[in-house]
């Protein structure tokens, strides 16, 4: 019986561990997490969601005060399109995080960044070329494009001097998407350098609808495969969504995989950036605790725990400070919000329980998106004395990943 050692991801020229930790915002995936994949030879993912934030925790920079004192003017409108995002400041911030943790690499692995074209921040197009441009400046070995189908985003590129040495690669989730993204950037002459296939048993956002049970993940990368084949074109697939164990890896490089990209079972080790109660909830959760829901303001069918914090909860939008999913001046947590305070008796606590102010709420760590064996995590710790767990580190998920067999979990 084989485990994933005894198979390799080959991306240019490098033979890597087919291991890549999927790159959870917001700095879920922290450097310490993403730089431990790349020190044991695979692949880590930082997350550019609300890197103004994360770059102002880790180096004290004032890039929310200031980008709240610049759009002050909008506190109490409706509309919000007045709110636009320092483009300096998105690539000052990019290049702190990123440079940083280039700098603090060891191993042969490759670190990546996770890149989300759904962060509109009011001006779709300015602000996801600045993000990518500040990336590749910044030296980071690959980017992965997420959250939208990313029709423009090669294009957005194509004249930086690293567009055709950086890994870049793409997350699909139906062979038509990859169809439609190999089209639109035939005239560059550029095919991406993987592609990640992630089914509907994957954390967070979903690129599915709420008929997401109906499909599977081994038949979107067969699709995937047969259209690559038919078109002659060599490109690695990385399979993610629903892959807890070594054997269900091994299960997929068997089928012809390069790699897997798994990130679940990472929300719980030492180095990830929510804190220990999140951990811990995860840990306690139930099978009937997952659910798929469409309270984000994306439009996207987004999988959480049910008793996450941020469900319900009326707080004033935060626009001004944060603002990262407006789109022409609207965000459908802001509409949501509206009506829940016309409707509202003055002696109530305010409830908005359409919609969650996703910003506000990733930003302090209170959604806890998960993946759909979440509830399965009781099985990698061990319990202690008091009834928590014990966090295992993010080596020994790794290794678990890379070396385990028959379906086993080796407990730390």
């Amino acid at each position: 019986m084989k485990c994933v050692d005894d198979f390799r991801l080959h991306l240019g020229d490098k033979s890597l561990v087919p291991l890549v930790i999927g790159g959870m915002g917001v700095d879920i995936s922290t450097p310490a997490l993403a730089l431990t994949a790349v020190r044991l030879g695979g692949i880590g993912h930082l997350s550019d969601a609300m890197m103004m934030d994360t770059a102002e925790r880790y180096f004290g920079k004032p890039f929310s005060r200031d980008k709240l004192r610049a759009n002050r003017g909008t506190l109490n409108q409706s509309d919000k399109s007045p709110i636009h995002f320092d483009l300096g400041a998105i690539t000052e911030a990019t290049r702190l995080h990123v440079r940083h943790a280039m700098e603090s690499k060891r191993g042969e692995g490759l670190l990546f960044i996770n890149c989300m074209e759904k962060l509109t921040m009011n001006a779709p197009r300015n602000t996801l070329q600045v993000r990518l441009t500040a990336a590749l400046d910044a030296g980071i070995d690959g980017i992965t494009l997420a959250a939208g189908l990313n029709h423009s985003s090669f294009h957005l590129i194509s004249e930086h001097p690293r567009f055709r040495s950086a890994m870049l690669g793409i997350i699909v989730s139906s062979v038509r998407a990859l169809q439609i993204f190999i089209r639109r950037n035939v005239k560059l002459n550029r095919l991406p350098d993987y592609i990640v296939v992630e089914g509907p048993l994957a954390g967070g956002h979903l690129g599915f609808g709420m008929d997401w049970a109906q499909y599977d993940l081994l038949t979107i990368h067969d699709e995937v495969q047969a259209y690559l084949k038919r078109e002659d074109l060599s490109i690695p697939v990385v399979v993610a969504g629903g892959i807890f164990t070594g054997s269900d890896a091994v299960r997929f490089l068997e089928r012809g995989a390069a790699g897997v990209q798994v990130a679940t079972r990472f929300t719980i080790a030492q180095e990830c950036g929510l804190p220990d109660a999140a951990k811990q909830a995860y840990l306690n959760a139930t099978q009937n605790d997952i659910e798929v829901n469409q309270l984000s303001p994306t439009g996207y069918p987004m999988r959480m725990l049910r008793q996450t914090p941020a469900v319900n909860q009326g707080v004033r939008p935060n626009c001004e400070l944060y603002g990262y999913i407006l789109e022409n001046g609207k965000c459908e947590y802001v509409t949501a919000y509206e009506q829940a305070l016309a409707d509202a008796n003055s002696r109530d606590k305010l409830s908005v329980k359409d919609k969650i102010c996703l910003c506000t709420h990733m930003r302090n760590y209170d959604v806890w998106t998960c993946g759909h064996n979440a509830w399965r995590l009781k099985e990698t710790a061990r319990p202690n004395d008091d009834g928590s767990y014990a966090l295992p580190s993010a080596e020994h998920i790794f290794l678990d990943y890379q070396f385990s067999k028959n379906q086993q979990i080796r407990l730390p």
